[in-house]
């Protein structure tokens, strides 16, 4: 294999990419969601957006705990290996790179280019939005692949650009909202439409993507400088952050527009929401901010989809380690990891498509949302994690050892339970294709290898 990777990204970095994946396109994305599965209740809305940014906090806590022993590559898969076990490593690398990572990344995709399109007028799941969509998957895989430490700065970059219009309509909506009783009339109006099922839970599912990619940041713990000081200050501030911001956020949301507009808008929503508050131009201004956001999401996300591979090569383990451990001299990146990274993220940019916005779905039963999933999917194999801390985690000390991964647990089977009780028969079909893919990288573990790797 050639050298390592290169100790390039520094604190601001690893802060950067928690805050900057996890705010972006989901508290867009989802904010309709979460409204139209409480039927308008806007207090039960706020109590889905805490409860799971509660989940996140927890789980981004145990996991910065393990930062501080534990280095490796690719942060949340050495955590499974030294914990776990190198089975449950190789297991949950596969499901990672082949999964997690590239389902995450082409959805944000096309959230990113169904949002450049709401401002271009066009249809959200016409030609013109899956093309922006391929295009940006495309673009950012250049960035991250050929200019990596260029790819590390437009993080940091987007993370600011991104806490603007965020802000804005905290501050400004919710002073909007108090001024003219919008506010008031949505907190106390009660749910405007009557819904079906566990509204709670249903919106805690929906909000599980909007606070999901934290763990991403723990995929550049190999070229992160000081990892176990720095990765640990990145979750911990990053996650409680996120939060803040979400919660502030929605309020403010709450007083730009009555409930019954932002869910009747759809996609066009959180557009009307800020035309309404700071006029047309100043709404599309701001509204070119949230397309910024969502690529910065999307850069992110990108930044973990290309080393997916490569954390199975560095371990030889994974299909041809020869081939996906070899990192570029003159760019410092695992280019071939990088290449498979973007094409499994257009094989599930064309499942998303055809699973969820195509006019007649093209799988029958075999259509999930592949933005939430796999989130829930990641949440039920951090629980043999958080077990293996309690019982090897002698250097910490009771509250580390114990109690953080009893929440932990708690957590994790929390967003299970809301997924069982929310999404029903979907998550036996989504766990045959699970299975199935994770099969045949059982069968791939030891395909090609080199003994001399």
């Amino acid at each position: 294999m050639n050298e390592g990777l290169e100790k390039r990204y520094g604190l601001l970095t690893a802060i950067a990419m928690v805050v900057g994946i996890v705010i972006g396109s989901g508290v867009f994305f989802k904010a309709e969601k979460v409204l139209t599965a409480t039927g308008g209740d806007l207090p039960t809305g706020i109590l889905a957006w805490f409860l799971g940014g509660l989940v996140m906090v927890i789980c981004a806590y145990n996991f910065a705990i393990m930062a501080t022993k534990h280095e490796k590559v690719s942060g949340v898969v050495d955590y499974a290996e030294m914990l776990v076990g190198p089975k449950y490593g190789y297991f949950f690398a596969w499901f990672m790179a082949t999964i997690y990572f590239p389902s995450m990344t082409s959805v944000v995709a096309w959230v990113s280019a169904r949002y450049f399109g709401v401002l271009m007028g066009w249809d959200i799941v016409g030609p013109q939005v899956m093309t922006m969509a391929g295009l940006f998957l495309v673009g950012t895989y250049v960035v991250n692949a050929l200019a990596p430490k260029l790819a590390g700065k437009l993080q940091v970059t987007t993370t600011v650009a991104k806490l603007i219009p965020l802000f804005l309509m905290a501050i400004v909506g919710t002073i909007y909202g108090m001024k003219n009783g919008v506010l008031v009339q949505n907190f106390t109006s009660g749910a405007v439409v009557e819904v079906a099922g566990n509204p709670l839970f249903t919106a805690v599912v929906g909000t599980c993507f909007a606070y999901e990619g934290w763990i991403c940041a723990t995929s550049i713990n190999a070229e992160l400088k000081d990892a176990k000081k720095n990765l640990p200050r990145a979750l911990t501030f990053g996650s409680l952050f996120v939060v803040l911001v979400y919660m502030v956020y929605y309020i403010g949301l709450a007083g730009a527009v009555e409930n019954e507009v932002i869910m009747a808008g759809g996609e066009t929503g959180a557009k009307i929401a800020f035309s309404t508050v700071f006029t047309q131009a100043g709404g599309t201004l701001l509204f070119v901010f949230v397309v910024i956001s969502c690529l910065g999401t999307l850069n992110g996300l990108m930044m973990a989809c290309t080393r997916g591979f490569y954390a199975m090569a560095a371990r030889n383990e994974g299909p041809t380690p020869q081939v996906f451990g070899v990192v570029d001299n003159v760019t410092k990146m695992p280019t071939n990891s990088a290449l498979i990274g973007l094409m499994f993220a257009m094989i599930w940019l064309a499942y998303f498509y055809g699973a969820n916005l195509a006019p007649e779905l093209w799988f029958g039963p075999f259509c999930f949302d592949s933005s939430e999933l796999p989130i829930v999917t990641i949440y039920a194999m951090y629980i043999p994690i958080f077990l293996m801390q309690m019982k090897k985690g002698t250097d910490f000390g009771f509250a580390q050892r114990i109690i953080a991964p009893i929440f932990g647990i708690i957590a994790s089977g929390f967003m299970v339970l809301a997924a069982i009780v929310s999404l029903g028969k979907a998550i036996i079909f989504y766990l045959i294709l699970f299975a199935v893919v994770m099969v045949i990288g059982i069968a791939m573990k030891n395909y090609g290898h080199n003994k001399e790797f």
